[in-house]
């Protein structure tokens, strides 16, 4: 008996094996075809900087800049900030979701309970028997099994594990992204700091100039325009000030919310330019390599994958399915008696089931899952080629750092000699303060350019590392809090 009831159930089981899921079987893109991220070979900046090419980048590679103030906030940031703290939550949805997705691939077990109190009517039964009143207990036992033989759930259970590769890969883009914007914050603190040192180091030179005007008009051996020319100089210094000071606080306001905090519990670290050093060997990785090792396209051939899969759970809707199912159950008047001979009961039932007609409703929900996959191969697309382009323009702008923080460092050299020469001569009455005004400004405009140029190469450098993926690739963890 019991072997001769397995059969059946073999025999499904073995079908359900070999039969193929309907829908496109997916396949991982292939690599573009590119040998570089440039149109000409990519040269090594220079200037203490070269690339390294098909080196790999370090998962940690914010430590290549040497400031532990910028490792610290930056594993802050990574554990408290709140786009990592939701993208760990958005993990576990589609991880469970994936989860509930393997249950329609089992049998569906229900138990059930249905004690009754009855008290049927004389005349309704045509009886002569005086009414009583009885008790009737059912407990049932049913177990329904939908077969999926176009593998309509696996279709949909491989979508959804294709979400759950998504939401972690996504992850890892805001731990890249957080992280790369950390150090970019920081970047831009330090710069404003010395663009501020600078523009009060001028002021002081312009006001002790002013103080030397003013000596020399109370003994006549200069002019009044001249002291009216170095006044308007000192407050066109301290008018920069201000400006200045104010993106500095915006500055702090940003790398306070980056950890995570609120504006009034501001962060701790202070960074100066000084306390960067600039990264002498940049790992450039091989074409090839990037569609593997960036989180945004490798979240995008995730979402390619769940769309194919949603392809097929469509087309699976359309076939006929089929549903077995079996109960059984005990009833009797007395609970004592529910396992006694003679209370059991079953029913084995099977359910085939086909849509003849819905208006067109299945075949359009079909073609919508057919655009979806376009839609999502195009964004695929889409998001190789921008991060292609995001590479080769850090490669271009890291390029021309090097030339731009080389001639500002000449030309703030040199506007420097030039006002050292102006002020000398200026002594012998040699130029006019016209002149020494327009050297002083010269030289404060230079500064201030070589500042912001190094500061830029630093930024620049970040976001080849961010545009590379960030370290991050297979052998990643994406844990929350980095």
């Amino acid at each position: 008996m019991r072997a001769a009831g397995a059969i059946p159930l073999i025999f499904v089981n073995t079908f359900m094996l070999s039969s193929c899921a309907v829908g496109p079987d997916f396949e991982t893109p292939a690599a573009p075809p590119a040998e570089r991220f440039t149109r000409e070979p990519t040269a090594s900046p220079g200037n203490g900087q070269r690339f390294q090419q098909g080196a790999e980048v370090s998962e940690r590679w914010w430590e290549a800049f040497r400031s532990p103030r910028l490792d610290g906030l930056i594993e802050d940031a990574l554990t408290h900030n709140a786009t990592i703290e939701a993208a760990v939550a958005a993990m576990g949805v589609a991880h469970y979701n994936a989860e509930a997705g393997v249950g329609p691939l089992f049998p569906l077990v229900g138990l059930t309970s249905n004690p009754t109190y009855n008290l049927y009517s004389g005349n309704a039964t045509n009886s002569t028997v005086t009414q009583t009143p009885f008790s009737l207990y059912t407990k049932q036992v049913q177990i329904s099994y939908t077969l999926d033989v176009w593998g309509g759930a696996r279709r949909n259970l491989e979508s959804l594990d294709a979400q759950a590769e998504n939401a972690g890969f996504l992850m890892a883009g805001a731990q890249v992204m957080i992280a790369a914007n950390v150090a970019k914050a920081a970047i831009e603190e330090a710069s404003l700091r010395a663009q501020i040192a600078v523009t009060r180091q001028v002021i002081g030179l312009e006001a002790d100039r002013l103080a030397l005007l003013q000596l020399q008009l109370s003994k006549g051996a200069v002019s009044s325009i001249d002291v009216l020319s170095q006044e308007t100089a000192v407050a066109q210094a301290h008018q920069r000030l201000p400006a200045l000071e104010s993106l500095l606080a915006k500055q702090r306001d940003s790398l306070t919310a980056l950890a995570g905090r609120l504006p009034q519990d501001e962060v701790e670290e202070t960074f100066a330019l000084s306390q960067f050093s600039l990264p002498r060997n940049l790992p450039v990785s091989l074409p090839a390599q990037l569609v593997g090792q960036r989180p945004d396209i490798r979240a995008a051939e995730a979402n390619l994958h769940s769309a194919s899969a949603q392809v097929g759970v469509a087309l699976a809707a359309r076939l006929p399915s089929i549903q077995l199912t079996a109960a059984g159950q005990t009833s009797a008047f007395f609970i004592p008696y529910l396992f006694q001979p003679g209370t059991f009961g079953y029913q084995l039932a099977g359910n085939a089931a086909f849509t003849a007609f819905d208006a067109f409703t299945l075949q359009n929900k079909q073609r919508a899952a057919e655009a979806a996959l376009d839609q999502a191969k195009a964004q695929y697309r889409d998001t190789v080629v921008k991060a292609f382009q995001n590479v080769a323009d850090g490669l271009r702008a890291l390029q021309s750092d090097a030339r731009a923080v080389a001639a500002a460092r000449n030309a703030e050299s040199a506007a420097k000699r030039y006002l050292e020469r102006v002020r000398l001569q200026q002594k012998f009455g040699g130029v006019s303060q016209l002149v020494v005004v327009d050297a002083q400004r010269s030289y404060l405009n230079t500064a201030l350019a070589r500042v912001q140029t190094e500061a830029q190469r630093l930024s620049n450098t970040v976001a080849l590392y961010a545009a590379l993926g960030g370290g991050w690739g297979e052998a990643s963890t994406v844990e929350g809090g980095g």
